[in-house]
C-alpha cells in the first residue's frame, strides 16, 4: 500500500507539530537547568543537581522529538510513509494516555495534545493509503531475510529482558506502589511529562514484541517500526549506562554509605544498547527487491473441431 499525497502532507504536518510540542518543553528545561550538561545528567537519571528544581521532559520526550521529525521527513519524501507514520502515531498515543489523568494543567494540555496528535498521525495512516496504480509502481519492500531475523531475535530478546525487570521491580513493591507505578501516583512522581516508569516498561516491551513479530515475517513495515524500537531501545540502554557510571565512578557523588554495583542493571543496560545499536545497523540498509512476476505461457492453439466442416 502506498500513501496518497494529502495524506502524506497531513502527516508531516502533524509529525511536524507533535515534535515541536517536547522540543518547547526541552527549551524550557534547558532554561531551568542552566546548561545542556546538566539536562542530559537529569534524563540519564542524575538528581544530585537537580535542587529543587522539577523538571518537565525526560529522555522520552527527546527520542520522541527525533521520532516525530523523522517520520515528517519521511512523509514528504516518500509515498511508502504508512508505516512511519502508524508506528510514531501509535507509540505517541499509547506513551501519552497516562498524562490525561496524572498531571495538572499546563501538562494535561500537552498531553492532551500529543494523544490528538498521535492519533491523527495513525488515523492518517489508514485512512491515506490506497492500492498500486499499476504493476510498475513500486511498493514498500520487505526486509532482508537475514538481518530481519537478526532483528527480530535481539528485539524478542530485549523484550523478555525488560519484562523479566519489570516483574522483579513490581514484585518488590506494596500493593499500593506497585499500582502507582504503572497508573501514576504520589509515590510516582517524577519529571511533569514523566510516563508511569511501570506503564512505559509495558509499552516498550509490547513495541519490541510487535517489532520482533514484524521482523520474523519479514513484513512490509517492519523497517519503521524496528527503527522506532530499536532507537528507544537505544536510547534507554544509553541513559541507563550513563547513570550507573556517574553513580558508582565519580569522585564527586558522596554517600553515607557507597551503593554496591547493580550487576543485572549493568548487564540489561549495555545488552539494551548493544542491541538497540544493532537493530538499526540491521534495519537501516535497503529492503530485499520483490521478485519479478513470471511470464505468462504462451496461448495454447486450440485443437481442430470433430468432425471438420467441409474446406477444413
Amino acid at each position: 500500500m502506498t500513501v496518497t499525497r494529502p495524506a502524506r502532507l497531513t502527516g508531516a504536518a502533524l509529525a511536524a507539530v507533535l515534535a515541536l510540542v517536547p522540543f518547547v518543553w526541552i527549551l524550557r528545561d534547558l532554561a531551568a537547568l542552566g546548561s545542556p550538561e546538566d539536562l542530559f545528567r537529569h534524563w540519564a537519571g542524575d538528581r544530585f543537581r537537580l535542587g529543587h528544581v522539577r523538571s518537565a521532559t525526560t529522555l522520552l520526550d527527546p527520542l520522541l522529538c527525533l521520532a516525530a521529525a523523522g517520520t515528517a521527513l519521511a512523509a514528504l519524501r516518500s509515498r511508502h510513509a504508512a508505516g512511519a507514520l502508524a508506528a510514531t502515531g501509535a507509540v505517541t498515543l499509547a506513551v501519552r494516555l497516562p498524562g490525561l489523568w496524572t498531571h495538572g494543567t499546563g501538562p494535561l494540555v500537552t498531553a492532551l495534545a500529543e494523544t490528538a496528535l498521535g492519533a491523527g498521525l495513525l488515523l492518517t495512516a489508514l485512512t491515506g493509503r490506497r492500492p498500486p496504480a499499476g504493476p510498475d509502481e513500486p511498493v514498500p519492500t520487505r526486509p532482508r531475510p537475514g538481518p530481519a531475523a537478526a532483528a527480530g531475535v535481539l528485539l524478542a530478546v530485549a523484550a523478555l529482558v525488560l519484562l523479566a525487570r519489570e516483574i522483579d521491580r513490581a514484585t518488590g513493591l506494596g500493593l499500593r506502589l506497585a499500582v502507582d507505578r504503572y497508573t501514576g501516583g504520589r509515590s510516582a512522581l517524577g519529571a511533569t511529562l514523566g510516563v508511569p516508569p511501570g506503564w512505559l516498561a509495558a509499552v516498550l516491551v509490547a513495541l519490541h514484541l510487535t517489532a520482533a513479530v514484524s521482523a520474523f515475517a519479514a513484513a512490509r513495515h517492519t523497517r519503521p517500526l524496528g527503527l522506532l524500537a530499536g532507537g528507544l531501545l537505544l536510547g534507554t540502554g544509553l541513559a541507563e549506562l550513563a547513570r550507573l557510571a556517574r553513580l558508582h565512578l565519580h569522585y564527586d557523588v558522596v554517600y553515607v554509605q557507597a551503593p554496591e554495583l547493580d550487576v543485572p542493571a549493568l548487564a540489561t543496560a549495555l545488552f539494551c544498547a548493544l542491541a538497540g545499536a544493532a537493530v538499526l545497523a540491521l534495519l537501516a540498509g535497503r529492503g530485499a527487491p520483490d521478485a519479478a512476476p513470471a511470464p505468462r505461457p504462451a496461448a495454447a492453439t486450440p485443437p481442430p473441431p470433430y468432425p471438420r466442416p467441409p474446406g477444413w
